[in-house]
C-alpha cells in the first residue's frame, strides 16, 4: 500500500511553499526519518522526512512547483530498491567517473548541493557510503575540517554562498536565475514598508568606553560561568532597547487598521546573515532574560540560520528589531522598518574618534546609532528621547544592572 508524502502544515503567515530539492529518485529505496525533499517558504527551508521504509514512487509535484499546506508530494510504496544498482561491485562504482571520463565521483544530490554552497570540491571528499558514495555527512565532516584548517594560500577562492555566478574578465555573458522566495519576500515587505509607512530615521552616537572596558574585564570570567557563552555587545543593545521600550510603548506597538496594539512584552527581533539572506530570528520575552541568555540565545540562532535549521516558530513575531551593520564594516546606514513593527534600531561600526570631553579631545571608540520608525505612530521627540535613553544606558552600562 502506498503511503502519500505530504507537505508540512505551513501556519497561518505562510501562504505556500515551493519544492527545492528532491533527495531521492522515483525507484530509490528509503528509510523512515530519512531526507526526501526540502521545500521553501518565505522565511525558511522545511526539510520532508519519510514516515516508513519503502521505494520512492512517483513524484506529483516536481522542483520549482508550488505547494499548499498538507498537499501530497509524491508516495512512497512497499518494496526495495532495483537489484542491480544494489548489487553493482564497488570496484566498478570506483572506475565509473574515469569510465566516464569525469573527476566527479558518485555522491548524494544533498552532498552535491551542499558541497557547491560551501565551495567544497566534491571530488576531494571521501565517500563512506556504499561503494564510496559521497553522502551529505561525508560533505559535512568537509566543511568542518575546511572551517578547522590553518588559512592557507587555497589553489582557488571558495565560491560564494550565494548563486551569484562568477564570470571571468571581458565576458559578455549573461545569466538569468529565479529569485529565491526568502529574497522575494524580502523585496516585498521592503517596497511594502516604504509604500505603506511614514517612515524617518532619526541619528545619534554612542561611547562604548564603559562597555567596552566591563566587556574586556569580564569576558573570560564569564564564559567560563556560563558554559562557553562568550559576552558581547548585542547582549548589550538588546538589554538597553528592552528598558527603553519600556518607557516608550510606543515604540514597542504596531498598527492594525485603524487600532494601535500595545504589547506589554519584547520580542525583539536579531538579524542574522545566512546563506540564503538575512533572516530575523525572535527572542522571546528579551525583557526578562539576562545577558548571558541573549548571548547564548543569538549564538544558537546564527548556528541554526548558518546550518538552515531555524524553524517557522522562531522566524515569526518580534515586536522590535536590532540589526548590525557594523559587523561587515557599516559606519551608517537607514535600516528599514519590519512591519508591522513600528521601529527598528541599526548598530554600526565601532571607530576610534577624537571627541571633546570636558574641554578637552580625546580618542574614544565611538558607534553611530540609527533609529528608523514609524513617523504615523511614534512622533520625533519621542523617537528621539528613545535612541537618547539607549545611549545613556551604553554609557553607564551599570544603569543596565541597577534598574536606573
Amino acid at each position: 500500500m502506498a503511503i502519500e508524502i505530504k507537505a508540512p502544515t505551513f501556519p497561518e503567515s505562510v501562504a505556500d511553499g515551493t519544492v527545492a530539492t528532491w533527495h531521492k529518485k522515483p525507484g530509490d529505496a528509503v528509510k523512515r526519518d530519512e531526507l526526501i525533499v526540502d521545500i521553501e517558504t518565505d522565511k525558511v527551508v522545511l526539510e520532508v522526512l519519510a514516515t516508513a521504509d519503502g521505494v520512492l514512487g512517483a513524484i506529483v509535484k516536481n522542483e520549482g512547483d508550488t505547494v499548499l499546506s498538507d498537499e501530497v508530494l509524491g508516495s512512497i510504496g512497499e518494496g526495495s530498491a532495483a537489484p542491480a544498482a544494489a548489487a553493482a561491485p564497488a570496484a566498478a562504482q570506483a572506475a565509473a567517473p574515469a569510465e566516464a571520463g569525469e573527476d566527479d565521483p558518485v555522491a548524494a544530490p544533498a552532498a552535491r548541493k551542499l558541497a557547491e554552497e560551501n565551495g567544497i570540491n566534491i571530488a576531494s571528499v571521501a565517500g563512506t557510503g556504499k561503494g564510496g558514495r559521497v553522502t551529505k555527512e561525508d560533505v559535512v565532516a568537509a566543511v568542518a575540517a575546511k572551517k578547522a584548517a590553518p588559512a592557507a594560500a587555497p589553489a582557488k577562492p571558495a565560491a560564494p554562498a550565494a548563486a551569484a555566478p562568477v564570470f571571468a574578465a571581458g565576458d559578455r555573458v549573461e545569466k538569468r536565475v529565479p529569485m529565491t522566495r526568502l529574497r522575494a519576500k524580502v523585496a516585498e515587505r521592503l517596497v511594502e514598508a516604504q509604500s505603506n509607512m511614514a517612515m524617518l530615521t532619526t541619528f545619534n552616537e554612542v561611547d562604548m568606553t564603559e562597555v567596552m572596558a566591563l566587556r574586556s574585564k569580564y569576558k573570560d570570567l564569564f564564559e567560563k560561568s556560563h558554559n562557553g557563552v562568550r559576552l558581547g555587545f548585542m547582549s548589550f543593545f538588546v538589554k538597553a532597547a528592552t528598558e527603553a521600550l519600556k518607557r516608550f510603548p510606543a515604540v514597542n506597538a504596531s498598527i492594525d487598521g485603524a487600532d494601535i496594539v500595545y504589547h506589554g512584552y519584547a520580542d525583539v527581533g536579531v538579524a542574522v546573515s545566512s546563506d540564503r539572506g538575512l533572516v530575523v530570528p525572535v527572542l522571546r520575552n528579551a525583557e526578562l532574560m539576562s545577558l548571558a541568555e541573549i548571548e547564548g540565545g543569538i549564538a544558537t540562532f546564527g548556528k541554526k540560520a548558518r546550518d538552515g535549521k531555524l524553524s517557522m516558530e522562531e522566524m515569526t513575531g518580534g515586536t522590535f528589531t536590532i540589526t548590525n551593520g557594523g559587523t561587515f564594516g557599516s559606519m551608517m546606514s537607514t535600516p528599514i522598518v519590519n512591519p508591522p513593527q513600528a521601529a527598528i534600531l541599526g548598530m554600526h561600526n565601532i571607530l576610534q574618534r577624537p571627541m571633546a570631553i570636558n574641554g578637552q579631545v580625546v580618542i574614544r571608540p565611538m558607534m553611530y546609532l540609527a533609529l528608523s520608525y514609524d513617523h504615523r505612530l511614534i512622533d520625533g521627540k519621542e523617537a528621539v528621547t528613545f535612541l537618547v535613553t539607549i545611549k545613556n544606558l551604553l554609557e553607564d552600562p551599570a544603569r543596565l544592572l541597577l534598574d536606573i
